[in-house]
């Protein structure tokens, strides 16, 4: 699946003319989209400086500041729409992060490589640790301090007093609808406060 089509499964699930806040907004690619095709307006956050840039030259409002930190610089239901895509994984302070997005946002959509997928659970039968286009690092130097799945989620975001909207799967560039937490190699959850 291209950047691109990613892009257009995500902002199928941001009503337009929403406000939005991208946590680890990267190169700020997706705001941008949101921006021309969605007509939503917001804010990325991201650290690294490069990516800072990119976002400044796309035109994208965004705020440097590390994650760890949180999002108290916002009031609640600040935004209609919290993105937190591949960055949960990331973080050491995951469950807060989750609260957090929760807080500032009417609604928050989540994307994170589900460790279930059955070539990582074959991997892990054989003795290793995956390495798939997915999860493409050795276990000595990912940056995924965490790994979930498809079911986790869902566990947690119950014990967390979320109420699941929509959840799906990607895999290969095609949506999983179908026992997606065997299925499909990135799982995708939007989800609002119960």
């Amino acid at each position: 699946m291209s950047q691109h089509d990613v892009h257009d499964v995500i902002a199928q699930l941001v009503p337009p003319g929403s406000r939005v806040l991208d946590l680890g907004c990267g190169n700020g690619a997706l705001l941008a989209h949101l921006r021309d095709t969605r007509q939503c307006t917001g804010y990325g956050i991201e650290l690294d400086d490069a990516k800072v840039l990119q976002c400044v030259q796309r035109g994208v409002n965004v705020i440097q500041r590390n994650l760890e930190e949180g999002l108290s610089l916002f009031d609640d239901n600040s935004f209609d729409v919290v993105l937190q895509l591949d960055t949960l994984q990331h973080l050491r302070n995951t469950v807060d992060m989750l609260r957090e997005t929760a807080r500032v946002g009417k609604q928050g959509i989540v994307s994170f490589p589900n460790f279930a997928h059955w070539p990582h659970r074959l991997s892990v039968l054989r003795g290793r640790m995956p390495v798939t286009r997915s999860l493409p690092y050795q276990w000595y130097d990912t940056p995924n301090i965490r790994v979930a799945t498809f079911a986790d989620f869902e566990v947690l975001a119950e014990q967390n007093g979320l109420r699941i909207l929509d959840s799906f799967g990607v895999n290969e560039g095609e949506i999983v609808t179908h026992w997606p937490n065997l299925m499909a190699s990135k799982a995708v959850f939007k989800f609002e406060r119960r």
